[in-house]
């Protein structure tokens, strides 16, 4: 299925506060004079979660390098997330957005069709935020396996 109506680059990324994985509120205006890799994802612990998330991890350094913060979002538990995060020693937040209310701002999340099954989920797709707090890219169609090569490409 298409993703809907995904925020146009230029536009200011909707504000949020959330939870982190150990509770902790994390606010997109904190990051403020920061590039902000946002990524949505559908489940913790899945084949392609696990794979864009490790592909994230093993990239980390590379990405801190040049001034991002990777900041993971699903609709997972705070409890959810620890355990992913301890699993795979991901060293970025995972915010716990069970109300679906980022999904929501962000419209990533709808109707998908798996196997001839519809059902509503999270839209994998990716907004890069400028250190203004603007949509400066998305990647509406992620390779988990290599998620941050087509964020790096974005800048060459």
């Amino acid at each position: 299925m298409a993703t809907p109506n995904l925020l146009e680059v230029g536009t200011t990324a909707p504000l949020f506060t959330v939870k982190d994985q150990d509770g902790n509120d994390v606010s997109l205006s904190d990051f403020k004079g920061k590039k902000v890799i946002l990524y949505f994802y559908p489940k913790d612990d899945t084949p392609g979660c696990t794979k864009e998330a490790c592909n994230l991890r093993d990239n980390h350094s590379v990405l801190l390098e040049k001034g991002f913060v990777v900041l993971g979002v699903s609709t997972d538990s705070e409890k959810s997330h620890q355990e992913f995060i301890a699993k795979y020693d991901l060293p970025f937040a995972l915010l716990a957005d069970t109300e679906r209310d980022i999904h929501m701002k962000y419209n990533v999340w709808g109707e998908k069709k798996m196997y001839g099954r519809v059902y509503e989920g999270t839209f994998r797709v990716t907004y890069v935020i400028d250190e203004e707090g603007k949509v400066e890219h998305v990647i509406p169609k992620v390779k988990t396996g290599e998620h941050t090569s087509q964020v790096l490409a974005l800048y060459e």
